[in-house]
């Protein structure tokens, strides 16, 4: 059983009583999981056709963080009750219950803001400043957009993510929720905020460039020099990458940063295909043709990005523009952009 010391009190890892007992907790730290301007439904109402598949969705997560709103359709569950089966199952339900009958998720959602009126003000002051007509427009907008799911589970099982991305072409995203508990009952909570690796919504990564997830279609890796001469160039393709599940569909190019002493991103390549790589929940990427070179884009010395040491996302636009690190991934450049549309 895994254990936390904090301020010299330890804390034993508990599991969940039931699906409840895991949405209360997903509730209590809601703001923090899912992030600033994204707002979680717990809203449990029977979606799809009469006489066909019809479901009932644990909630909605409303995502009002950039200039594309989206909806997500969410599945909690615990890792107790064969997820790899239920889950894909589950998914699939919803998918199409959801295309089947988009107007029954209008009206769902229109019955939880009227519930939640801080949350429809939310709404109506994000459609204002957004060039949708009213909140009517917007929810329709949702509802007409690809449809998307999130899993929360208490514990993700290792080819979760592989697993799903075999069996759909849209996004789906898994976090994991793990809660530990002290001899007192006091709870701490493990997670990572949702699309944190995406466009980074933690408060420690101030340059964090921040993007409309539906714009990504670049990731950076970064690369040791044997790796990148062995792997990037000899055998067109990158593999053991984990790829966030909301944008991995949306992935057409990948580009290599080589790390020190080179620092700078100096190749990319068309994505041919995304596989699971083995039975690890990480991918391989395979190119549709040998990497190209572009004019080094470095590392920019006490600027504002850091050196990549994990995966970044990007833009191939972004990438063919600039002329350094900061230009790509800093924050200021990509507000800028963005103010610009």
């Amino acid at each position: 059983m895994s254990l936390v010391w904090i301020a010299g009190k330890a804390y034993r890892r508990v599991d969940y009583e039931s699906e409840a007992d895991l949405e209360a907790s997903i509730i209590d730290v809601q703001h923090l999981l899912f992030g600033p301007n994204r707002v979680y439904l717990d809203v449990k109402r029977k979606i799809g056709t009469k006489g066909s598949i019809q479901n009932i969705p644990d909630g909605y997560l409303l995502d009002l963080s950039s200039f594309k709103p989206r909806l997500y359709v969410v599945e909690n569950e615990l890792e107790s009750h064969d997820p790899l089966r239920h889950i894909a199952v589950q998914i699939l339900q919803f998918s199409l219950s959801f295309e089947s009958e988009r107007l029954g998720v209008k009206k769902v959602l229109v019955h939880a803001l009227e519930k939640r009126p801080d949350v429809q003000r939310l709404c109506e002051q994000y459609a204002s400043r957004h060039s949708f007509r009213n909140l009517d427009h917007l929810l329709e907008h949702l509802v007409e957009s690809p449809f998307s799911a999130l899993v929360i589970i208490d514990s993700m099982p290792e080819n979760l993510e592989a697993v799903l991305s075999k069996k759909f072409n849209f996004g789906v995203s898994v976090l994991e929720l793990v809660r530990y508990e002290n001899e007192k009952g006091e709870r701490i909570y493990h997670f990572e905020p949702f699309l944190e690796d995406v466009v980074g919504q933690s408060t420690s990564d101030a340059t964090a460039p921040a993007i409309d997830t539906d714009d990504i279609d670049t990731i950076i890796v970064p690369a040791k020099v044997e790796g990148f001469q062995e792997c990037f160039l000899g055998e067109n393709r990158w593999y053991a990458v984990r790829i966030n599940g909301s944008v991995r569909s949306q992935i057409k190019y990948i580009a290599a940063y080589q790390v020190a002493p080179v620092q700078a991103v100096t190749h990319f390549a068309r994505v041919k295909s995304i596989e699971p790589w083995e039975n690890s929940g990480k991918f391989v990427l395979n190119f549709e043709e040998p990497a190209s070179p572009v004019r080094p884009i470095p590392l920019v010395k006490g600027g504002l990005v850091k050196a990549p040491q994990s995966i970044r996302y990007t833009t191939h636009d972004c990438l063919m523009k600039a002329k350094n690190l900061d230009d790509l991934l800093g924050a200021r450049t990509v507000k800028a952009a963005q103010a610009g549309r």
